[in-house]
């Protein structure tokens, strides 16, 4: 079975957010990274919430900014 996990470093981050403003949760779920046309992303999920809303930040940026 051939390796599925992408050889370079995540672009972009995924996370779970339960609730809003200052008193919401985020919990890091996954990765992103971008194809190389540009046109997409590969994305690997390590949980999948059942509610709250999944939100997609560039690695290394502070969570919970403008959205």
């Amino acid at each position: 079975m051939s390796d599925l996990k992408p050889k370079n470093k995540p672009s972009f981050a995924l996370f779970s957010v339960q609730g809003e403003g200052e008193s919401a949760r985020w919990s890091r779920i996954g990765a992103a990274w971008p194809h190389k046309d540009g046109d997409g992303f590969s994305i690997k999920l390590e949980s999948v919430p059942l509610s709250g809303r999944i939100v997609m930040r560039r690695e290394g940026s502070e969570k919970g900014g403008a959205q």
